[in-house]
């Protein structure tokens, strides 16, 4: 078999580089074929490459289903006020999902609250109304399972609460969990959300915190922010996926 060595080949005419005639099959074998930028015939763009192996661009019949990592965002003792979240809530999901890990605040006793914001995060305090339960075991002994008013909000800006207001600030004590918000870009319905926490409490104990609700606007949301309801943040990660 005839071989065929160069170190660079390109095409006689424009910039399209043809490799057979149509049905035929190209074998590549023993080595590599490299390429940042690869499109099919059509010049529709499959996939890019920054060469160090991280990949964008990833047309959307490669991703199929499930969970796409759109940013995160997080503080590490650097007490914080709040987290915003002002870019990547769009029409492109239905869903997005805010991963949580290890929210551990300043003060002792403290939930995690989200707003919602429609116009970039230039402002928030959008009316909404929530409700929520919990189950509970302290250390010490004891169990709980129930509703506290004052953890809910109805027809209120107010921030809604993520966690409970439990949560400790002691090096041990923190709260992780999932929160999910709904149609946001949607313009004829309200927008619902809901989540699910496990917690740390200061008590100390073990809680299991779900919350559900809605945001009630027509318009679309595209921001929304994370605070403690009293004193700073002092740790937390905060990972946005969009769900399709």
């Amino acid at each position: 078999m005839a071989k065929l060595r160069s170190s660079n080949i390109e095409p006689s005419t424009a910039t399209t580089l043809a490799l057979g005639a149509s049905s035929d099959s190209i074998l590549i074998s023993s080595d590599s074929l490299k390429a940042n930028t690869w499109q099919d015939l059509g010049g529709n763009s499959l996939f890019v490459s920054d060469g160090s192996g991280s990949i964008s661009n990833v047309n959307s019949g490669l991703k199929g289903g499930g969970y796409t990592l759109i940013s995160t965002h997080s503080t590490i003792a650097t007490g914080v006020s709040s987290i915003a979240i002002t870019s990547g809530i769009d029409s492109t999901y239905d869903e997005y999902a805010f991963v949580i890990t290890d929210f551990h605040p300043s003060n002792d006793g403290v939930a995690l609250q989200i707003e919602f914001s429609i116009n970039g995060g230039s402002s928030y305090g959008i009316s909404k109304m929530t409700t929520s339960w919990k189950a509970h075991q302290v250390e010490a002994g004891g169990t709980h399972l129930g509703y506290s008013p004052d953890w809910d909000r109805e027809n209120s800006t107010s921030p809604a609460y993520v966690t409970t207001a439990e949560v400790g600030n002691q090096n041990t004590e923190s709260a992780s969990g999932i929160f999910k918000l709904f149609t946001p870009s949607n313009t004829t319905y309200v927008k619902q959300f809901f989540g699910r926490m496990n917690e740390v409490m200061s008590n100390p104990g073990s809680v299991d915190y779900f919350k559900a609700g809605w945001v009630d606007t027509t318009s679309a949301i595209d921001a929304v922010q994370f605070t403690p309801s009293a004193g700073t943040i002092d740790n937390v990660v905060i990972q946005m996926y969009g769900v399709s």
